[in-house]
């Protein structure tokens, strides 16, 4: 697997090309792409030649012609996926049994794997041209006070990854494969497992006397501004971003409060393993779809366009630069609403609003609530966890602090959330205490709520 300047050089040029053209450019750009990946897909995939037996042809194909896939079905027919079978889903997979070969290319690609939290954990392959495209794009992208950011963060400190540690997971993984592969950037990370008990996560940010950035899930982000408001945290970040999981305003604008040392607006990178350049973050704090390299479609239920404004049931994932792997409308899972009115900041890209995901929402009976109803911090805990363990049961679990009265940091968190189902309507739901630990995902994320899947 090598790595080229050069190409990411092109791939940053002709991003930059795109953007100068307008929206004629960028959607010419985005068909010439998409007929390019079908035609690889029918030619050298099994699984997608058979899929595509019956479709037009691929110099005429629209994107509304192609049938949805979905991750159940994709993994399934892994071997007959790739359109290089030189890899095997066994191999990959054994590849992946030693943490020792974490970010440890395998032949001429990477492999990772995703969380499994809307269902089987998928594999991921990442080809050296996917790289270069990943940074050629990142880098087109990039605003003049982000540019800023890079640079100043390069040179103000350490620089911290709050992630998952117990898988080949992309968040800790992505920086060994970068250094294994001699990538030309001068920021090294410190890795910190996500898993780990607070206190001793603390304690390690703690202990560094010069922090340049910190870079991790909304979820951790959350723990942390809460440590830093209670005095236990006491750190100064230059920058912070996040990524993996929906970003809530609220929990910007509180982080930034706790965190005065900030230079620079916490960034919110939305991507996925599956595709990490699919989305770049404007200074308007917009998120703007790549539409040259990636489609990202807002669907309902039954994967049909939903109009501008619309919150979706779910997502559809086209990513044009994966020739290895191809994603064609792939069910993300993700509920998105785009805007119906262009960007401030002049960018001809669509940009969108990301509301969380189909496997996060909480439904009893007829009503569906999000998580983000629930207010379940408390002083004396530092992870409160929901779960819901049948339709009309939830559970509460806690990681206390030591001198935590249990009976009543649970008796109040039970009142809290009974409260949020009472003032909707449902007044039958019990919440009670449960002893487990909170869970967390085999990436590292931690969900405040559960919902039953």
């Amino acid at each position: 697997m090598k790595f080229s300047v050069v190409r990411t050089l092109g791939f940053y040029l002709g991003g930059i090309r795109t953007a100068w053209g307008g929206r004629r450019r960028i959607e010419a750009k985005q068909l010439k792409n998409l007929r390019h990946l079908v035609k690889k897909a029918r030619e050298d995939s099994p699984y997608f030649h058979d899929l595509y037996a019956d479709l037009p042809d691929t110099d005429v194909i629209k994107l509304s012609d192609l049938p949805t896939s979905s991750k159940l079905d994709l993994m399934a027919d892994f071997d007959r996926w790739l359109t290089d079978r030189s890899l095997t889903l066994a191999q990959a997979r054994q590849h992946m049994e030693s943490m020792d070969n974490l970010g440890v290319p395998i032949g001429d690609y990477a492999v990772f794997r995703t969380s499994g939290t809307s269902g089987e954990p998928a594999v991921i392959v990442i080809s050296a041209p996917m790289l270069e495209l990943i940074f050629g794009l990142t880098l087109a992208r990039m605003s003049r006070t982000q540019f800023q950011f890079a640079r100043k963060i390069e040179r103000s400190g350490a620089n911290v990854i709050i992630t998952g540690g117990n898988g080949h997971f992309i968040g800790a993984g992505f920086d060994l494969l970068r250094q294994n592969l001699k990538i030309p950037l001068k920021r090294e990370f410190k890795f910190i497992p996500a898993e780990q008990a607070i206190d001793q996560t603390v304690k390690q940010l703690n202990e560094i006397t010069s922090m340049a950035s910190i870079v991790t899930y909304p979820s951790m982000l959350t723990i942390l501004t809460r440590e830093q408001e209670l005095g236990r945290l006491h750190i100064e970040p230059v920058a912070i971003k996040v990524a993996g999981e929906t970003f809530a305003p609220e929990l910007r604008e509180r982080a930034q409060k706790a965190f005065p040392s900030l230079q620079f607006d916490i960034l919110d990178a939305y991507g996925c393993t599956e595709c990490l350049a699919m989305a770049f973050e404007c200074d308007c704090g917009r998120q703007h779809v790549s539409e040259d390299w990636v489609i990202l479609e807002a669907v309902d239920e039954n994967h049909q366009a939903v109009a501008d404004g619309t919150l979706s049931a779910t997502a559809l994932l086209t990513v044009l630069g994966n020739e290895t792997q191809p994603f064609i409308r792939y069910d993300l899972g993700d509920r998105l609403r785009f805007y119906t009115d262009p960007c401030p900041c002049g960018s001809p890209f669509r940009s969108f609003q990301v509301e969380g995901r189909q496997a996060t929402v909480v439904r009893v009976a007829d009503v569906t609530l999000s998580p983000l109803a629930f207010d379940l911090e408390h002083e004396a805990a530092q992870r409160v966890q929901m779960i819901q363990t049948s339709e009309d049961v939830f559970e509460i679990r806690a990681e206390l602090l030591t001198d935590a009265n249990p009976d009543q940091v649970f008796e109040q968190v039970i009142q809290s959330a009974s409260e949020v189902f009472v003032k909707n309507g449902l007044t039958g739901v019990k919440v009670h205490q449960s002893d487990a630990a909170p869970q967390l995902t085999p990436s590292g994320k931690f969900h405040e709520v559960i919902s039953l899947h």
